[in-house]
């Protein structure tokens, strides 16, 4: 199973301890009934039958879902005309408790969410057939500090989180505790690969680097060399134009030990920056 399908699975099985979190999640399934096609039906009539089952104490829950109670449990009965008022969005007294709040997040994304595989991306997102429903779903989820937006797909809003921390306070808030530890191990592991590769990438870098300057001081030498002759030099710059010529990969502040007496790195900088310049006034001049 996927990813996203392992958290659905998750939440099918969590139901929250009090009445209110659980009419709060029954009404968001009925919210959602039938205005988005759920990848996971299966899991959300189980979970469907369950809340009535509690909601109403009935034993026979397919039976309980078709009752006058079931509706004014949920606050989606129409007492005047007698009849259910199923709307895409369900009353705000339903969800004033952060613990509603988090069981109303937990069964839109069992109705209509999805996430993708951390190992290759992360993104949240659930899927609302109204304007009105898509803020409702966004203005629940941030009310617990994170920061999610709505675009517009074909005819449908979708509510989304991009960011692999907030996906993780996502889970937290729908307390699907399994999901978030195994998506927490995916960040860790890609954390460090992405660390490892950065540090080689420099590595590799300061190594091509190192290398292309070594080159050039090489090519100016010889030039100096065959234009000028390195007896035309300073003694100490010389000195530095032969173990160059005779190290030619050893690293500056290594190349400073073999000097007479030993120079640092700076010092052996500063002198081949010195043949450097006079190779390029002998290239100006020719």
């Amino acid at each position: 199973m996927s990813f996203s399908g392992d958290v659905k699975r998750e939440l099918a099985g969590r139901v929250g301890k009090s009445r209110h979190c659980q009419i709060a999640e029954l009404a968001v399934l009925m919210a959602f009934d039938q205005k988005i096609a759920s990848s996971e039906p299966s899991l959300v009539r189980e979970k469907y039958g369950a809340l009535c089952s509690r909601v109403l104490d009935a034993g026979d829950a397919a039976a309980a879902g078709t009752g006058q109670k079931l509706y004014e449990a949920v606050k989606m009965w129409d007492a005047e005309a007698q009849r259910p008022a199923v709307r895409d969005t369900i009353s705000g007294l339903l969800i004033q408790q952060a613990c509603c709040k988090r069981a109303f997040i937990r069964g839109a994304f069992l109705s209509a969410g999805s996430i993708s595989d951390p190992q290759k991306s992360y993104h949240f997102e659930i899927v609302c057939g109204s304007e009105s429903q898509a803020v409702q779903v966004q203005e629940t989820i941030n009310s617990f500090g994170l920061d999610s937006k709505i675009v517009e797909r074909k005819n449908h809003r979708v509510v989304y989180l991009k960011e692999g921390a907030q996906i993780v306070d996502i889970l937290n808030v729908m307390e699907a505790h399994t999901s978030l530890m195994n998506l927490e191990n995916v960040r860790i592991l890609k954390e460090m690969r992405n660390s490892v590769n950065r540090k080689v990438n420099c590595e590799t870098a300061n190594i091509t680097k190192t290398v292309g300057a070594a080159v050039k001081q090489i090519e100016d030498i010889n030039y100096i060399r065959a234009h000028m002759g390195l007896d035309g030099l300073p003694d100490n710059l010389k000195e530095m134009a032969l173990l160059r010529l005779q190290y030619p990969d050893t690293p500056l502040k290594e190349l400073g030990t073999y000097l007479n007496p030993s120079v640092g790195k700076s010092g052996v900088n500063h002198r081949l920056r010195r043949i450097s310049e006079i190779a390029e006034k002998l290239r100006e001049q020719a």
